[in-house]
């Protein structure tokens, strides 16, 4: 049996930790690809609305709550309605969140 030199051992060392540098590098890569998706897909959103209806359980139903865009208190039933049509449905005894308190900023307080 031959006796390995310290030096070939040396080397293939060198060589497993280039391939793992290289792997960690495509790793990097691949992540900063996927921050610049997420960041572009940020940018390309469209505005939240200002105003939400919130829908019945069914989608026929009537609406159930008006809200103000952003309000935590909002589910999937929600669509973006104009300051217009939140006022409306307000008038209309859309029940206005108890949390977000959309009747006060539009000044339709009972």
């Amino acid at each position: 049996m031959t006796e390995v030199r310290r030096i070939e051992v040396l080397r293939f060392l060198e060589r497993v930790q280039q391939r793992d540098l290289a792997r960690t590098r495509r790793w990097i890569a691949d992540e900063e690809r996927r921050e610049a998706e997420r960041a572009r897909g940020e940018q390309a959103r469209p505005p939240a609305p200002d105003w939400l209806l919130e829908q019945g359980l069914d989608g026929r139903s009537p609406p159930v709550y008006v809200h103000v865009g952003g309000c935590h208190m909002t589910g999937k039933r929600c669509r973006g309605v104009t300051r217009e049509q939140a006022r409306q449905a307000l008038y209309e005894q859309v029940e206005p969140c108890p949390h977000c308190r959309p009747d006060a900023r539009l000044g339709v307080v009972d």
